[in-house]
């Protein structure tokens, strides 16, 4: 029997880095429905439904295909409202369902493929949680912070390596899909615990929107796709 999934778009109106970003126009399309149509396009999410405070994002997104059921409190769309909260606050509004997946506007490269392939991982390896990572352009074992001036290595190496094929393999957060059991995610309060699995997608699937020109470059990279077929 297919589990029943619940998918949260968490979008609130107040952002610094771009103002009105998630309905900002990203190649002839608001930023928020390139993540409303992929979702909308998995074939194991069973609701899709968006969560905010803003009227207008909450009437594009509507145009876009997303259910609207509940519009968010104000107090859980602040600058420094947890990201978790909405998510909390979207699974006691709409009960009943087995997982939850996050979906985040400002990735608007994350292709369906990726959503359904972190689902299908979760569900395969049995776990608690998945989300999705990807292999950074600079490796930390490569970093250094300043103490009075001088530079020291973020990670302690026993060997200085050069050659980027010596070093370990690392993953970040690409903030593109989040999924948790939902009984598990009311309990912890977080997708990131001891035991969340990483499901790895490409570079190219796996830009965050923060600036001004992260998106003019994902602007790019998708009119760049769009020309290739």
């Amino acid at each position: 029997m297919q589990p029943k999934i619940l998918a949260i778009i968490s979008a609130r109106g107040g952002s610094k880095g771009v103002p009105r970003k998630n309905i900002k126009e990203l190649a002839g399309k608001p930023l928020i429905a390139w993540t409303i149509e992929a979702a909308n396009k998995s074939k194991y999410i069973t609701r899709t439904i968006l969560s905010s405070e803003d009227r207008e994002i909450i009437d594009i997104a509507k145009k876009y295909g997303c259910e609207v059921p509940f519009v968010r409190p104000r107090e859980l769309a602040q600058d420094d409202t947890p990201g978790i909260g909405p998510v909390l606050h979207a699974i006691e509004q709409c009960p009943g369902y087995d997982y939850v997946v996050l979906l985040q506007p400002t990735s608007p490269l994350r292709t369906v493929a990726d959503i359904d392939s972190c689902i299908e991982y979760i569900i395969e390896q049995r776990a608690k949680f998945c989300v999705s990572v990807t292999e950074p352009e600079k490796s930390p074992y490569w970093m250094y912070t300043l103490e009075d001036k001088t530079i020291k290595p973020l990670i302690e190496q026993k060997q200085l390596t050069t050659r980027r094929q010596d070093l370990p393999s690392v993953y970040a957060l690409n903030g593109a899909v989040y999924v948790g059991e939902t009984s598990w995610l009311q309990k912890t309060k977080s997708f990131i615990t001891d035991e969340t699995i990483g499901y790895i997608m490409e570079k190219s699937h796996s830009y965050d929107i923060d600036t001004e020109e992260d998106f003019s470059f994902c602007e790019w990279k998708i009119r760049e796709n769009q020309n290739h077929y």
